[in-house]
């Protein structure tokens, strides 16, 4: 077994825990961010709505916690960093994260507002956890396993979201094999309790396996930034924060690669938010769309850990764009797309390269910057990968609205992956790997 996890990637105890992670929250991005929360949401939560108006409000409430997220990301960061407390705030995003999934088991019919603010609040717990998960990764791992060990947690995590997905799939479809309401007469409350249950599922599934990562993974010491001096805790982070931004242009490869993150990644943000509405607009079945999710999950477990083998041979920038190759063909596919058949195919296509090229480029990044500043950098991290959600389904909406459908919508994906690989292809990933060693040197 020893030799297995050294293999995929995870060669230690502390990297095992911190993967464990992925496997956690993973729960909360494939059941509440993409399967069974958006589909309840629009079919029990928004009932009595016009058609169209409950998918407007999950994107309002999408929205609101981006923009929360984006703001308290770098803020966030420069505090676990000043005060040596990523491992704390992980905990602290996580129960935040966690709980509003345990009260969605209150939802009933008509229940839009709270659904909203529950599913908002547990966006803001999940993406500002990621952030001070992410931080973590340069103090786990080697600068020769960073790529691999960050692959690794990306596949983890399809496992545990793929895992508990398929068990809640089960009872939802299945609900007599688990001793739960079933067949004709039941009251509302007896048949929504397979998904109500589902979803508090989440919250058990999310904490339970946060464990590992507190237990296990070392806090990094805490450090001071030149102008802190003696700062309180609260004034530091905001000193710190106001070095960073000063900063951030010298670490001009790191900064490249965030610029070509937030285009491209808003691409692939939008494959993923808009498929299932897309794929429901042209008349896919749920139980086709959920199990074509399902397939993401599942073919995203090996090929993320191929991307890291991958890029231990032709090196993560490379491989990271011919995943974006890969992705405008699925734009292009799109286009044409008619059937469940079709919708199928262009899962297993997401499934080759999602995992991988959103772990390559986190990998990426933690390589280009010091590991002692790794808080506040994947803090700004976090608030481009959040800001990068906003500006691809922004050009789809546009293109439909000026006379446009969803077909051409999806087709002007590509310009996002086009223009994204452009950035990529001119960062020096040597030139910043030696920048960010030489800074740590000088901080030591």
């Amino acid at each position: 077994m020893s030799s297995l996890l050294e293999r995929i990637g995870l060669r230690t105890r502390e990297q095992r825990a911190w993967a464990s992670y992925d496997w956690a929250a993973s729960a909360m991005q494939t059941t509440i961010m993409a399967a069974v929360f958006p589909i309840y949401f629009v079919k029990v939560a928004s009932a009595g709505l016009p058609v169209g108006r409950g998918s407007q409000q999950l994107a309002l409430a999408n929205t609101i916690a981006l923009v929360f997220v984006t703001i308290l990301s770098p803020i966030l960061g420069a505090l676990a960093d000043h005060s040596a407390a990523k491992k704390k705030l992980l905990a602290a995003f996580a129960v935040i994260g966690a709980l509003p999934c345990a009260a969605m088991f209150w939802i009933r019919a008509g229940d839009v507002t709270l659904a909203s603010v529950l599913y908002s609040i547990s966006m803001v717990g999940a993406q500002g956890s990621m952030a001070f998960y992410g931080a973590l990764l340069p103090h786990i791992a080697r600068d020769d396993e960073v790529d691999r060990v960050s692959t690794a947690g990306y596949a983890i995590g399809y496992i545990g979201g793929g895992v508990l997905l398929a068990v809640q799939l089960l009872w939802i479809t299945q609900p007599a094999l688990f001793g739960l309401p079933n067949g004709p007469g039941l009251t509302p409350d007896q048949a929504t309790l397979p998904t109500r249950l589902a979803l508090a599922s989440v919250a058990v599934w999310w904490l339970v396996f946060t464990i590992p990562i507190l237990v296990r993974v070392p806090e990094p010491p805490a450090t001071r930034e030149p102008g802190e001096g003696n700062a309180g805790t609260l004034i530091a982070p905001f000193i710190r924060l106001g070095h960073t931004l000063r900063e951030l242009g010298g670490f001009r490869q790191a900064a490249l690669m965030l610029l070509a993150f937030m285009i491209y990644n808003d691409g692939i943000q939008t494959i993923i938010k808009m498929a299932t509405a897309y794929g429901t607009e042209i008349g896919i079945g749920q139980g086709a769309l959920i199990a074509a999710i399902l397939v993401v999950q599942f073919v995203g477990i090996p090929c993320s850990f191929a991307f890291g083998t991958i890029a231990s041979r032709i090196g993560a920038k490379r491989a990271v764009i011919a995943g974006l190759a890969v992705y405008m063909i699925i734009a292009v596919l799109g286009y044409f797309m008619r059937t469940a058949t079709h919708f199928l195919i262009l899962a297993l296509l997401v499934g080759l390269v999602q995992g991988g090229t959103q772990a390559l480029s986190r990998s990426l990044f933690a390589a280009m910057v010091p590991p002692h500043r790794s808080g506040e950098f994947f803090g700004f991290y976090g608030v481009f990968e959040k800001f990068s959600g906003i500006f691809g389904p922004l050009v789809f909406a546009v293109v439909i609205a000026f006379g446009g459908t969803s077909r051409t919508g999806i087709l002007s994906v590509i310009l996002f992956f086009v223009v994204g690989g452009a950035l990529l292809l001119k960062v020096d990933v040597a030139a910043g790997k030696e920048q960010a060693q030489e800074a740590e040197r000088l901080a030591a």
